[in-house]
C-alpha cells in the first residue's frame, strides 16, 4: 500500500515523499527527522496507532506537518478521534488516485479536508454535545481546542462573512467565487478567523460557528 502511495505521489509532480514508516512510532520518527510537509497517516498501525502519532506529531512545537488520516475504515469514532488528535484531513483508501493526490495538496495548502457530508457528521457530533471535552475553565470545547461558548471575538464584516460560508463547508475557492473576491484574500480572511477563535484548522471554526449562531 506505501510503495502504491509513493508511485501515485511521485508520479503527480511536484510532490516528493521524503520517507516511509511501517508503524506509528517510526511516522513520529520519521516526522521528527524529515520535517514534511503533509503526512498521510494510516489509523491502525502497530507499536502506536495512527491516532496516537497524529497527536504526538501535532503536539511537537518544531512540526508544522498537516495530518492526512488514510484509512480503510469509514467508522465516526476514528473520524472523531483523528480530528481531535489534529487531523487535518479524513480519507478512504478506497479513493481514487487523483483523490490523493488532490487531499495531498488540499492539506498542504493550510485547508481542511472534510467533504461537506463529513463535516455535518463532525457538525451533528460536537455542535449536539457541548459537554463532550471541557476547557481548564469548565467551558466546552470544539475539536481544535477553540472554546464553544462565551462572546464572539471581534470579527470585521468580512470574516463574519467568511464565517458563515466556512459553516456551510465551502472550500475557499467557492468563498471566493460567493463573496467575488481572490483566493488569497480568502485565505487571509479563514486565517484571522482561525487566529481570532483560537482554533487548529477550519473544522474546529465550522463547530464554533454553529454552536455561537453564525450558521
Amino acid at each position: 500500500m506505501r510503495t502504491g502511495f509513493r508511485m501515485i505521489l511521485e508520479a503527480a509532480g511536484g510532490i516528493t515523499v521524503v520517507g516511509e514508516a511501517e508503524n506509528g512510532a517510526a511516522a513520529v520518527a520519521q516526522a521528527r527527522a524529515e520535517r514534511p510537509d503533509v503526512i498521510c497517516m494510516d489509523v491502525q498501525m502497530p507499536v502506536l496507532d495512527g491516532l496516537e502519532a497524529t497527536r504526538r506529531i501535532v503536539a511537537d512545537p518544531d512540526s508544522s506537518a498537516a495530518v492526512l488520516i488514510v484509512t480503510t475504515f469509514d467508522r465516526d469514532d476514528y473520524l472523531f478521534r483523528a480530528l481531535a488528535a489534529g487531523a487535518s484531513g479524513f480519507l478512504l483508501k478506497n479513493a481514487g488516485p487523483e483523490d490523493l493526490v488532490a487531499a495531498v495538496r488540499v492539506v498542504a495548502s493550510g485547508d481542511a479536508l472534510l467533504a461537506p457530508e463529513v463535516t455535518r457528521r463532525v457538525i451533528a457530533r460536537f455542535a449536539g454535545e457541548p459537554e463532550h471535552a471541557t476547557t481548564a475553565g469548565g467551558q466546552p470545547t470544539a475539536p481544535g481546542g477553540v472554546t464553544s461558548g462565551g462572546v464572539a471575538p471581534p470579527f470585521t464584516e468580512r470574516e463574519v462573512d467568511v464565517l458563515r460560508l466556512l459553516a456551510q463547508a465551502l472550500s475557499n475557492a467557492e468563498i471566493a467565487a460567493r463573496l467575488v473576491i481572490g483566493e488569497a484574500t480568502v485565505k487571509t480572511h479563514v486565517s484571522n478567523v482561525l487566529q481570532k477563535l483560537g482554533a487548529r484548522d477550519r473544522v474546529a471554526a465550522v463547530v464554533w460557528a454553529h454552536r455561537n449562531g453564525f450558521a
